[in-house]
């Protein structure tokens, strides 16, 4: 039998970048598009905290055998405490169901086919606009109607809180909705604490479906408790909700493939079925999920030291963005535009959006090999100390 019918598919929008990045052979070419954290001098890292939690696994000869469907249960016990809280009501009561998930997409597309059975296939799954760039295609591909809610205000950069809360509010009942639960990407923008209040009383009142998706918990302020304030507030406030957990960017895991699923829920008993029909969506997709990661992640979370030493190194990494975005701001200065950056700052986590239009993103990579995803995104990990002089300069040429 022929492929011969089977057409080019299109390239990824940030990973087709990456590959051209990688083509070009300009010397001072800058990648400002792939979400990972890299040092000052432009290369990765690995955690100290990981290498001996890494170190300890080894030297204990642990095994290699499949785990279970759910996963390491030691995992996702100790992921769910960080996010909800060590007084999590929901967590003391035995309420929550969980699965390791493949990161946070496979934690996505889980919650997608979870919807999809026992909401219904065309369910409306409402995202913010904008959103990770991936998150329609995971939820069409699990057979949602994905649909938008306003978040980003273009004329302001930041949020627009009053067209978010007006069309939460018109959602139709049994919707699911996605919410960033901080460091929200791809825009940098997150509602204060106020605005986090007034989102969840709006919920309340519907019958919609809340969906988390938590990938910068710790990496976006450097407090990880203060970056979980969104999870603990709805809980707080009544709110039963899923939850994606990865460890992809707070710990350096990006090819370990670390995550979480969890759904409160509201009895013990709706957990166990929760999780009966969580383990027969994971059964014929993949099995079980991968170990070293899992492990990783919680033998550092479950050691006093090692967890004290990951949360300075965590904050570490935020302070070198957090400095980025002031420094990109002063060199943009220098350079002489007079433009209102000001959102380089007031944004938060990896990635600023910068305001730049398409075509001045296009004349960026073409003329000055400096590149950045195509609405403008802005990944804050590939600024350096190096070259945020050239990236600011380059940046003021297309935007005059």
């Amino acid at each position: 039998m022929s492929w011969a019918a089977v057409p080019q598919g299109p390239a990824d929008p940030i990973l087709g970048l990456v590959e051209a990045f990688k083509l070009d052979t300009r010397p001072d070419k800058v990648s400002l598009s792939a979400g990972t954290y890299k040092t000052d001098e432009g290369k990765p890292w690995v955690l100290p905290s990981v290498l001996e939690a890494e170190k300890r696994i080894l030297e204990r000869g642990e095994d290699k055998e499949y785990l279970p469907i759910v996963g390491l249960a030691d995992f996702f016990k100790v992921a769910r405490t960080f996010a909800l809280g060590k007084e999590s009501p929901s967590l003391s009561e035995g309420r929550v169901a969980s699965v390791q998930s493949l990161s946070g997409t496979g934690a996505c597309r889980l919650i997608g086919e979870f919807y999809n059975k026992f909401i219904g296939a065309g369910t409306p799954i409402y995202l913010p606009k904008p959103s990770w760039g991936n998150h329609a295609k995971i939820f069409e591909a699990a057979g949602l109607e994905v649909r938008t809610y306003r978040y980003f205000c273009p004329k302001t950069l930041g949020l627009d809180c009053e067209g978010m809360l007006e069309d939460l509010a018109a959602m139709p009942e049994q919707s699911a909705v996605l919410l960033h639960a901080c460091a929200h990407n791809p825009t940098g923008v997150d509602p204060t604490p106020e605005q986090w209040k007034m989102i969840s009383a709006t919920l309340l009142k519907s019958k919609s479906k809340i969906f988390f998706d938590s990938a910068y918990q710790g990496f976006a302020s450097g407090d990880a408790e203060a970056d979980a304030f969104a999870l603990r507030l709805f809980e707080s406030e009544g709110h039963q909700f899923a939850l994606a957990q990865s460890f992809a960017k707070n710990f350096g895991l990006y090819g370990e493939r670390v995550g979480v699923l969890s759904l409160v829920c509201a009895d013990v008993d709706e957990m166990k079925r929760v999780e009966s029909q969580l383990k027969l969506l994971v059964r014929p997709m993949y099995s079980s999920p991968p170990l070293a990661g899992a492990r990783i992640v919680r033998d550092v979370l479950s050691d006093r030291t090692l967890d004290a030493q990951w949360r300075e190194e965590c904050k570490s990494m935020a302070d070198r963005i957090i400095a980025m975005r002031q420094a990109l701001k002063d060199a943009l200065a220098a350079a002489g535009s007079t433009k209102d950056w000001s959102h380089l700052t007031s944004q938060i986590g990896m990635f600023c959006f910068s305001g730049m239009t398409p075509e001045q993103v296009d004349e960026l990579k073409e003329k000055y090999a400096v590149y950045v995803t195509r609405d403008g995104r802005i990944s804050m990990a590939g600024v350096t100390t190096r070259n945020v002089g050239y990236v600011a300069a380059s940046i003021h040429a297309v935007t005059k």
